[in-house]
């Protein structure tokens, strides 16, 4: 009989792991009304606590640090969400002719294709079976798309909520963000070595976090800027929303490009671009490609540099994930949060091999053939040549005698431990 490979206490303790993992995640996902707020606000004080202690140094007080910078952010957040308010009103009005427009272009198309029926027959054919009576009680609930308006209302008033949450979370962090961390490192067990590695990987964290946003933030501002530009080029309607947009979505790897490139084409659809021809109805999207992929290959590894790259898989991943778990704002966070498990696992032993994992590298990797060959055999150990001891001869008195070759020295009989203690 083969023994197992591991033992029982073993395999019970991984399998209690995993299912320990499992109920966290699904944690996670019902408490995200409470998590995602402090998440948000934890990651936004990393960003903003370098201001804050700069401005410490020059002898303001954090409270009224804390107190501008938050009345910065969100001032520029209502200006932005009120700049946008328009032209997200105008689509959301054309939303339904837009739609209409849009299937009418494919329905052409798709008359055009040879072996596809005209859709007209199609639509003959189906209107020539009897109708039912229309219920006037299922289309007023249609037309007034109750449940829709409820949870239209529900979700923002929810989204309210959390973001005055997450605004008076960012205060009370920045301002009491030294209070916080001299405590944390406090409560730690009193050995140097382990605070300072603790201090350096949060130190290290919020550096990397604080210049992949800040960056980030920049670039995807002058995305939104010439994707602007290239939408009122090719005459597509409210530029400016699309640039922003453009630059919301840039801050999703991988996914966030997609989606846009998707919205530009319903957008070219609806604005009747396709009647001018292909050209006209795939330039808004291939303009946004060509921006994409200048900033995606050349500028975003010039700005941020080889310190914060990271492993594309695994960027994917942590985009697929923490988008599932939290949404929209879940792939936003998705890079920060895989900036700060890089950062904590560089430091610790056990999670070394995760690092490796999550680090972007150029260097190319090792052929497998070598992979497989043999160590090569260690060299036999040389001898050592121990330097001989250089004796000095040391003058000594005429008047202390000298001890003869003969001479042995007295052996004094070491006394028995009860003869010691005997009266």
């Amino acid at each position: 009989m083969r023994p197992s490979a591991l033992p029982p206490t073993t395999m019970r303790r991984w399998a209690t792991r995993g299912l320990l993992l499992i109920a966290l995640v699904f944690l996670l996902k019902e408490a995200s009304a409470i998590v995602l707020p402090v998440l948000v606000a934890l990651i936004l004080t990393f960003v903003l606590a370098p201001a804050v202690r700069t401005m410490r140094h020059h002898g303001m007080p954090e409270s009224l640090s804390a107190a501008m910078l938050v009345t910065t952010l969100v001032g520029c957040t209502v200006l932005s969400v009120a700049l946008l308010a328009e032209p997200v009103a105008q689509w959301w009005q054309r939303a339904p002719t837009a739609v209409s427009q849009a299937l009418n272009q494919v329905d052409k198309w798709r008359a055009a294709i040879p072996g596809f029926g005209p859709p007209g027959e199609r639509r003959s054919s189906s209107r020539s079976a009897p109708t039912p009576p229309p219920d006037p009680v299922r289309e007023r609930i249609a037309s007034e798309s109750v449940a829709l308006t409820a949870q239209a209302v529900g979700v923002g008033l929810k989204f309210m909520v959390s973001t005055a949450a997450t605004t008076i979370l960012l205060y009370f962090l920045l301002a009491s963000e030294h209070w916080v961390l001299s405590r944390c490192i406090e409560l730690l067990p009193h050995r140097p070595r382990l605070r300072a590695v603790v201090l350096g990987g949060l130190r290290a964290a919020q550096r990397d976090i604080s210049r992949y946003v800040a960056s980030v933030s920049v670039i995807n501002f002058g995305v939104g800027l010439i994707v602007a530009g290239a939408m009122w080029f090719v005459d597509l309607p409210n530029p400016g929303f699309w640039g922003a947009l453009a630059a919301i979505f840039n801050f999703i790897p991988y996914l966030g490009p997609l989606i846009m490139c998707g919205l530009l084409l319903v957008a070219s659809l609806a604005a009747s671009l396709g009647d001018s021809g292909v050209a006209a109805l795939a330039a808004p999207v291939l303009s946004y490609l060509c921006i994409h992929a200048i900033e995606s290959n050349f500028v975003t590894p010039l700005v941020v540099g080889k310190r914060l790259s990271m492993n594309p898989l695994s960027v994917l991943l942590s985009v697929m994930f923490w988008g599932w778990l939290w949404g929209v704002a879940g792939a936003v966070l998705a890079v920060p949060l895989l900036i700060c498990l890089r950062s904590i696992s560089q430091r610790n032993r056990r999670m070394r091999p995760v690092a490796v994992y999550l680090r972007g590298s150029d260097r190319p990797c090792t052929p497998l053939s070598t992979l497989l060959k043999p160590p090569p055999p260690r060299p036999p150990y040389a001898p050592v040549a121990v330097p001989v001891a250089v004796r000095v001869a040391v003058p000594v008195p005429p008047h202390v005698p000298q001890p003869s070759a003969d001479a042995v020295a007295p052996v004094v009989p070491r006394p028995n431990a009860l003869e010691q203690h005997r009266p």
